[in-house]
């Protein structure tokens, strides 16, 4: 028998069926490309925007601005560096993303950022002025020289490290200086975040306190330009403080906090003014202080990556993040610090019943704001902002101090520590299986 047709009618088949497998894809990916005009690729942290009231009316929002449909594909992310990498060497196409301001910094310097396209915002709808000139002063401190950052990257939230205290154990007077943190009465109970710049950043001022006093060095240079000198004072800092040290934390040192069962956690702002909120509840007094020799202070803001496709979409979210009363519905939803800074922002945050005290906030809202009552967790007055510096990328001394961070982690890993930790992992488990279908409002929170 002959197999030669069989064998041809059977090639004929397969070719066919691959050409179809080919076509189906080619098109398939055709219509996606012309479907990405009307997609917008959203990275962002989670818990950061307010869904319903900001997120979810954007695309009518944008129709009614440019006559064009948009549909919205939102993932969030909760490391700056697997979002980076992503990006970096994945050559994903997001549209906007949020990373943080040593992130921006490195995307900056390495270019892998697109300019917002401000032009296409018409006059009447053009909210970009509304951004704090403190917030845009920071963030031209994050380009390149020659590089104007206004023309990469917009402001999102923003905040301060400091101490959050229990009134009950600890007196505010305690806590002037960072030097709070080896002081042997707090002996096994401090918490502090697991974030090495973070904690760097402040602990770096109070290690070189004396020649910022003499004036020899000043708090941006130490923030911005870390050595390996710097790097030794601040592990020195930290090993003196390891006895005093109950635990490293992302989240749930604010947790403890709110149930008494701690009394100092080295934390973020907004991680503060939740636990704060929360404490009031169960009638535990919990503060919020920045030591006297300053602290850091961090944003957040929105960039369009390289690869980007939607990029007039992606300009026209950026600036309606920016209109006041989407900075309102996101503040009041994830508990953080826009860096809008207009008349409808401070009359919202302005409440005489609630501060009693007031605060210069004329670095932020500018004049007529030097004495009004604003909630000092989330805008400190003029005079401490004076003392906080902006976060930098490590750059070349990432891994040194990585390797710090390890090495006085390492040495806090006593075996009380670890059954501690045990203990906790059972009591959470626990916990687990008996509230897991109560209803609970999330926790805002600061992931770096």
């Amino acid at each position: 028998m002959n197999n030669k047709p069989i064998c041809n009618l059977f090639n004929t088949r397969r070719v066919r069926r691959v050409v179809a497998v080919y076509a189906a894809l080619l098109c398939s990916t055709l219509l996606f490309a012309a479907d990405r005009a009307h997609t917008l690729k959203v990275y962002n942290w989670a818990d950061y925007i307010d869904m319903e009231n900001v997120l979810n009316t954007f695309p009518e929002w944008y129709k009614e601005q440019t006559g064009e449909t948009v549909e919205i594909i939102y993932q969030t992310f909760d490391i700056n560096e697997s979002m980076l990498t992503e990006i970096e060497v994945g050559k994903e196409d997001y549209d906007v993303v949020c990373p943080s301001e040593y992130i921006i910094e490195r995307m900056l310097r390495q270019n892998l950022l697109q300019k917002i396209q401000k032009e296409l915002i018409p006059d009447d709808i053009n909210y970009f002025d509304n951004v704090a000139p403190f917030a845009i002063d920071k963030f031209q401190q994050m380009a390149p020289e020659g590089v104007s950052a206004a023309d990469y990257t917009v402001g999102y939230m923003w905040g301060t490290t400091g101490w959050l205290y229990n009134s009950a154990f600890v007196s505010v007077d305690d806590l002037h200086s960072w030097g709070a943190l080896t002081d042997p009465k707090f002996k096994g109970r401090i918490f502090v975040k697991d974030a090495f710049r973070d904690i760097y950043s402040v602990l770096v001022l109070y290690a070189y306190r004396e020649e910022i006093a003499a004036g020899e060095v000043t708090r941006d240079e130490l923030v911005r330009y870390i050595t390996p000198e710097r790097i030794a004072r601040v592990e020195a800092v930290l090993t003196e403080a390891k006895d005093n040290i109950a635990g490293w934390e992302v989240d749930f040192g604010k947790e403890e906090m709110t149930k008494g069962k701690t009394w100092l956690n080295l934390s973020w702002s907004g991680d503060a003014a939740w636990a704060i909120e929360e404490a009031k509840e169960v009638g535990v007094n919990l503060e919020y202080v920045i030591p006297e020799e300053g602290s850091n202070v961090w944003f957040d803001g929105w960039v369009i990556p390289i690869y980007a496709q939607n990029t007039k979409a992606a300009t026209f979210f950026i600036d309606y993040m920016c209109k006041p009363e989407n900075a309102i519905y996101n503040m009041e939803e994830i508990g953080y610090v826009s860096v809008i800074a207009t008349p409808e922002i401070l009359e919202w945050a302005n409440d005489e019943e609630e501060w009693e005290e007031t605060i210069d906030a004329a670095y932020f809202f500018g004049e007529g704001a030097e004495a009004v009552h604003l909630n000092p967790v989330y805008y400190p007055d003029g005079a401490i902002i004076k003392k906080c510096a902006l976060m930098h990328d490590a750059a070349d001394q990432t891994e040194a101090l990585i390797s710090m961070w390890n090495r006085v982690k390492g040495d806090n890993m006593s075996m009380g520590i670890i059954i501690f930790l045990c203990v906790v992992i059972v009591a959470a488990v626990a916990y687990f299986v008996v509230s897991k279908n109560n209803n609970r409002r999330p926790s805002k929170k600061r992931r770096r």
